[in-house]
């Protein structure tokens, strides 16, 4: 899965997201899914979320167990 449905993300869910100053270089910060901000069912860049720890981008890879 690559981030880019909505139906695949859930609030609790592991992920790696790219943050908005990060979109340049590509760094990747992980964490756990808080909040969905994408309201559309699919985003080509991927689906923006908040982390628990409050930071906000666009989902890059979801950790599968």
């Amino acid at each position: 899965m690559d981030g880019q449905n909505r139906k695949d993300i859930y609030p609790g869910l592991e992920v790696g997201i790219i943050l908005k100053k990060d979109q340049r270089s590509g760094n990747i910060t992980y964490g756990v899914v808080k909040d969905l901000l994408t309201s559309s069912a699919f985003h080509s860049r991927g689906i923006k979320v908040r982390l628990e720890d409050g930071q906000v981008g666009r989902i890059a890879e979801i950790i599968e167990d």
